[in-house]
């Protein structure tokens, strides 16, 4: 089974997102990790707010550095631009999101159906064996 990792830079709203839907959507073709290049001090609470809408509870969701993560086959980073790090692996991608951050919870909603989509597209590709 692949491992995904969704790596943002404070770990606290898309990377979580995506990790969310990893876990749902992705359950039994990949495992899904998030992390973060920099210290923070929360999950967004706006990121959370959304997920509970469509019933996936990331009310345990921890932040988490790339030191905590395990060595991983696909990198998936958020639209961190020049910041984005480099983990070994076999396939890395950048999925250009802005973040939401700051701004209304509509804006929120619209990340995660973004980031949703892109989850579904991903492990359509795992399955077919494309990455």
């Amino acid at each position: 089974m692949k491992k995904v990792a969704f790596v943002c830079i404070h770990n606290s709203c898309r990377s979580q997102m995506a990790e969310g839907f990893g876990k749902s959507i992705g359950q039994g073709i990949f495992e899904s990790y998030s992390a973060g290049t920099e210290h923070y001090h929360e999950v967004k609470p706006g990121a959370v707010t959304v997920m509970e809408e469509i019933g996936i509870d990331m009310s345990d969701h921890k932040l988490k550095l790339l030191s905590d993560i395990p060595d991983i086959d696909i990198l998936i980073t958020m639209g961190c631009g020049v910041e984005c790090p480099y983990l070994p692996c076999s396939h890395r991608e950048d999925w250009g999101l802005e973040d939401p951050s700051g701004g209304p919870i509509e804006g929120f909603r619209a990340t995660r159906d973004m980031i949703k989509e892109k989850v579904l597209d991903l492990k359509e590709r795992i399955e077919k064996g494309t990455l």
